[in-house]
């Protein structure tokens, strides 16, 4: 029982502190993960305060290795490998070879053992998915060549860090017995699991999902997903001695071929964030800032080839890589950092005795300094191309010289509409804008769909707007209108408060998921609300109404009470509810009626005072349609032609009497008009 509460207690404080470090950091413009970082360094055991057990936190931080895993694999696609492959496949492997070397060198430099002097390459050589991907998402670049190529070349990275994974133990995991033969079963046993997901799972678990589905049950649908994440990794452990890691890996590709991908995706999320968190506390329980402030040299000489040794040599890659040199500036930027795919071989590199303590803390020291730098390598690459194309004209062509193609979609600059949400309600309102040739720009969260928006010609730009800088790339201010079709009222209220802040004048159409939500998006700056349930329960009340026979003005004055009431929380509309309830109530059996007048009713070429419709049918012609205009109160001179369409009110008795009339059957007596 104790052990219980001390892991309950290392749970909560690890979240609280983490969440207490990344709010600071990013307030002050910095990745959250620098502070959850610095908040394992709080409770670690080198620094005063609570002291966490390492070893609680370590075993939670393998379930955020296996999420974060099992996301790679989630959102890994041959297909958007193959598309870059000409520049990512060799980039990569060029890269990682170039960065090893490097840190290898610098290692020999500080005396290091051989093998501590690869680990300690490459850890460097891999860049982060986390920050890869953040600082493409907020500076617009995701959706582009660039930043396909860039997301191409760090799967490709992932996918030689699972490979280094598999054979670190392999090659070096101190058995007496190790031998040609013990790694030859090893690699067998890899091989057979592999085999066993890829080949048997890609079978079961699509149909294993198609039956949870079936249940429609949503609790069963998140279970299962979670199940076969931490099942196919644990699996992958005990009974083929293969990491977890890998299994989670595969699982996630699994997954990925399934039409439920997207779905999972969303639903593991909160796992895949809350266990990863924990897992870079767990990593910066392990610093030693004593160490680091002693070593302070070689902490900065490391950062320095991170960040600058990794991105010069990137750039020179283009000139023999198939891309232009602004995307070879773009690459060069997002790779110029390490993160939790450097700290996981770090890991690994300390349990088989690789690498020491205090040289592991050398690494995440180096990927926290890189991690704070790269939005300003981001942020430079504009002026490095400008001072390239300056300094040397003829260099910057032959490193520009093997531009991609198709080019980018442009994005609109002013006079577009931006949506943020591409779902049911936001295709509908891009297409209209699409027919009546309004500039458009969507910002979708789903990096597949933005994808294909992009390929079927509709700008978009890839990102979390309510957790981004994707709108400072939107153009909001030269926009004419943004309108957020989230269906998650929390993450429209921050899209809604941030461009606020970015646009003043800006008129905001957002969409609401409570009566409550409607004030707090109002007060948040947004111009109109739209509450989607509310509007459809009022189509069906009306549509109701109708068919019990109450009267279309008095319908719609009663919706339209209703919608004053919900939308406008500060004026109560009870008395006005209360005198519409007697109105519609007294009017029963009132009716509106249109009705064509057709070219062979005697009525045509005849006055409103000679047709005498009132007198004979009881019934009132109140307006008139014609040539698509309408007439209110029509004068008694106006003259009825064919295809006119007139709006009758009256009982249904009347109407129908005035349909007679209408079409020449009605008996010659007249039917006296009702007080």
């Amino acid at each position: 029982m104790h052990h219980e509460i001390s892991l309950l207690a290392n749970l909560a404080i690890a979240l609280v502190v983490a969440f207490v470090g990344g709010l600071l950091a990013r307030q002050i413009g910095l990745p959250t993960i620098v502070g959850y970082l610095l908040a394992g360094m709080a409770i670690g055991p080198f620094t005063p305060g609570f002291v966490g057990d390492v070893e609680d936190i370590r075993q939670l931080a393998e379930i955020g290795v296996i999420f974060l895993m099992f996301g790679v694999g989630l959102h890994f696609s041959l297909k958007d490998l193959w598309d870059v492959r000409q520049v990512a496949l060799p980039g990569a492997m060029l890269q990682m070879a170039i960065a090893t070397g490097l840190g290898f060198a610098l290692s020999q430099l500080w005396g290091w053992a051989p093998l501590s002097g690869l680990m300690l390459g490459l850890s460097i050589s891999i860049a982060s998915t986390v920050v890869l991907l953040r600082g493409l998402m907020d500076n617009g670049l995701l959706s582009t060549t660039a930043g396909r190529i860039a997301v191409g070349w760090l799967v490709m990275e992932d996918l030689a860090t699972v490979l280094i994974l598999v054979m670190l133990p392999i090659l070096f995991g101190g058995h007496n017995e190790q031998s040609l033969w013990s790694a030859i079963l090893s690699l067998l046993k890899v091989a057979l699991f592999v085999t066993v997901v890829l080949f048997i799972g890609r079978r079961l678990l699509p149909k294993l999902l198609d039956v949870i589905v079936a249940t429609r049950s949503r609790e069963l649908f998140i279970l299962a997903a979670v199940a076969i994440a931490l099942g196919t990794a644990f699996g992958a452990a005990a009974f083929f001695d293969v990491s977890l890691a890998l299994g989670a890996f595969l699982a996630g590709v699994v997954l990925n071929e399934t039409q439920f991908s997207h779905q999972i995706g969303d639903d593991v999320l909160p796992f895949r964030e809350t266990f990863a968190v924990i897992f870079f506390v767990s990593v910066g329980m392990i610093v030693n800032p004593v160490y680091l402030w002693a070593n302070a040299g070689q902490v900065l000489a490391l950062t320095a080839l991170i960040v600058l040794g990794k991105s010069f040599f990137t750039q020179l890659l283009g000139f023999v890589l198939p891309a232009s040199g602004r995307t070879m500036l773009i690459v060069a930027a997002g790779l110029s950092q390490i993160g939790e795919f450097s700290f996981i071989l770090g890991q690994a590199g300390v349990t088989l005795g690789l690498l020491t303590t205090e040289q592991y803390s050398l690494i995440l020291a180096g990927s926290l300094l890189s991690i704070m730098v790269n939005p300003l390598m981001f942020r430079s690459i504009k002026t490095v191309e400008r001072v390239m194309q300056r300094m040397s004209p003829q260099l910057w062509e032959r490193f520009d010289q093997h531009p991609l193609q198709p080019a980018d979609l442009a994005l609109p600059r002013e006079g577009h509409v931006v949506v943020v949400g591409y779902g049911r309600v936001g295709q509908h309102i891009v297409n209209v804008l699409e027919r009546l040739g309004v500039p458009r720009l969507v910002i979708e969260i789903d990096s597949g769909r933005a994808a294909e928006f992009n390929a079927r010609g509709i700008p978009t730009l890839f990102g979390d707007a309510a957790n981004s800088d994707v709108l400072i790339h939107a153009g909001l201010e030269r926009a004419r209108a943004l309108v957020v079709t989230l269906p998650d009222e929390t993450a429209t209220e921050m899209v809604v408060a941030a461009a606020r802040k970015i646009a003043p004048n800006l008129p905001i159409i957002a969409r609401a998921a409570t009566t409550k939500g409607v004030g707090r998006l109002l007060n948040l700056g947004a111009h109109d609300v739209i509450h989607p349930e509310l509007e459809g329960g009022l189509e069906v009340m009306r549509h109701t109404l109708l068919c019990l026979g109450y009267p279309a003005t008095q319908v719609q004055g009663y919706t339209d009470a209703v919608r004053r009431d919900e939308y406008d929380t500060t004026v109560s509309s009870d008395a006005e509810h209360q005198a519409l309830d007697q109105m519609v109530r007294a009017a029963r059996g009132i009716e509106i009626a249109w009705r064509l007048v057709r070219e062979q009713s005697p009525i045509v070429g005849q006055t409103l005072a000679e047709a005498n419709i009132r007198a004979r049918t009881g019934a009132s012609v109140i307006a008139l349609i014609r040539n698509q205009q309408l007439i209110a109160n029509p004068k008694s001179s106006t003259v009825f032609q064919a295809g006119d369409l007139l709006g009758l009110i009256g009982d249904r008795e009347q109407i129908a009497a005035a349909e007679q009339l209408l079409s020449g059957t009605l008996a010659a007596e007249l039917v006296p008009a009702t007080s």
